[in-house]
């Protein structure tokens, strides 16, 4: 019997209030888990920025990544760590990288799902370089956006392909607006998607790991309440087909914190956003669903730690596009999909796991999330974002979404 010690490795950037409730949660949890004949114990540190060397030894087994989409001194680390030192992460950093909705779009309308028409198109203005000009000249294509627009249809939305956070989104309802749009879209280069109109809901599905959560999402709304605290709002065979659609795009490209938007009409749901793999983990916009939200990486974290799980270095996606291809109906394809999905991340042995290793982790959440740690890192998240004179107000908002997270939800599996 050996004494083993893993480590999870945070890596952050402006992250104030998760951190803090995972690493208290962590160490209240006090795992000593019996693997194997092994005694194996948990850890958690922050990631440092420094310089580093090629082959220079990775301390963590597992990294927990809220950085590297725009860091880049994070990314190489956790690029180099991967190729050198077998790291484990989430996201998968080369299909992060980007976060293209093209690229989604693309990859799941081959698969079959029901992806709203988008089209791209040239951006409005280019950053001047020295082979522009002979570039435009010789190829770039004249075009009618208008004819374009109304061949779609409206509503329409146009979207920077590449973008998050609902930057540079705007809604068109008609030609006009589209040729204004275009002409306030700069250097963006731009998706045009028809919009689901009318549609009676909005759901964000939230995945890490093999743990879904589903939201009533109002985007129009404040951030403070996006996130709609309504529970079991959707039939259960909606809830599945939510489910297994983000399963299946995260499996896909290797992502293991992402969220999947998606508009309902006429029972059907079309997937409109999908590239989200470094999602809302603050109080200040989770509020209610925060306590799942550390409780599921607390659980996905712990499991790939303990186990030694492998990080999966490349994208196959030969093996959905053999499903695609098949003359099936899509329901069938779907269900091929969703064992490819459930195979990628072990969902028998990771409910088995929790099962064995984490029973208690409910209760002591329960007990957790109504300490003064947690009122603290309400606060200094609060301190952080509002200005002096709504701290208080705020402060008090959040902690009581959380303690009615707690006497709704707080002690169920």
């Amino acid at each position: 019997m050996a004494q083993i010690n893993r480590k999870i490795g945070l890596s952050l950037g402006a992250d104030i209030c998760w951190p803090i409730c995972y690493e208290a949660l962590l160490k209240k949890l006090d795992l000593k888990l019996s693997i194997g004949g092994d005694t194996v114990t948990i850890e958690s540190e922050r990631v440092q920025i420094e310089p580093f060397g090629l082959l220079h030894d990775c301390s963590y087994d597992v990294v927990i990544d809220r950085l590297t989409h725009w860091y880049h001194t994070s990314r190489e680390w956790i690029k180099t760590k991967i190729l050198v030192n077998d790291l484990y992460v989430f996201n998968n950093p080369w299909s992060l990288q980007s976060m293209e909705k093209q690229t989604t779009y693309a990859a799941m309308s081959r698969l079959g799902f029901p992806v709203p028409e988008t089209w791209m198109i040239p951006p409005k203005k280019y950053a001047e370089t020295n082979d522009l000009q002979p570039t435009l000249t010789r190829y770039a294509k004249l075009f009618d956006l208008g004819a374009i627009g109304d061949r779609i249809g409206y509503p329409l939305f146009m979207k920077p392909y590449d973008g998050g956070a609902w930057v540079g989104v705007t809604g068109v309802k008609n030609r006009q607006e589209l040729l204004n749009a275009y002409e306030s879209s700069g250097t963006r280069v731009m998706n045009l998607q028809k919009g689901v109109e009318p549609h009676d809901a909005f759901v964000r599905c939230i995945g890490l790991g093999p743990q879904f959560r589903f939201v009533n999402y109002d985007p129009g709304a404040p951030l403070h309440d996006r996130y709609r605290m309504e529970q079991n709002f959707l039939p259960p065979e909606q809830e599945d087909q939510l489910r297994n659609m983000t399963m299946v795009i995260n499996a896909f490209f290797v992502w293991y914190f992402n969220s999947c938007e998606a508009l309902r009409q006429d029972g059907c749901w079309y997937p409109i956003d999908f590239a989200n793999a470094c999602p809302d983990s603050q109080v200040t916009s989770l509020h209610y669903h925060f306590p799942w939200l550390i409780k599921a990486n607390l659980r996905w974290s712990i499991f790939c730690a303990a186990t030694d799980r492998a990080m999966k270095t490349n994208l196959d996606w030969q093996q959905y596009f053999a499903i695609a291809d098949r003359d099936l109906p899509f329901e069938e394809k779907m269900a091929g999909y969703v064992k490819l999905a459930s195979r990628h991340f072990n969902v028998d042995e990771f409910e088995s796991f929790c099962a064995q290793h984490l029973p208690h982790l409910d209760q002591v959440a329960h007990e957790f999330f109504a300490s003064d740690t947690v009122h603290k890192a309400i606060g200094e998240k609060v301190e952080a974002l509002f200005p002096a004179h709504e701290v208080d107000t705020f402060v008090e908002l959040f902690w009581n979404r959380v303690q009615d997270w707690r006497s709704k939800e707080g002690q169920a599996a």
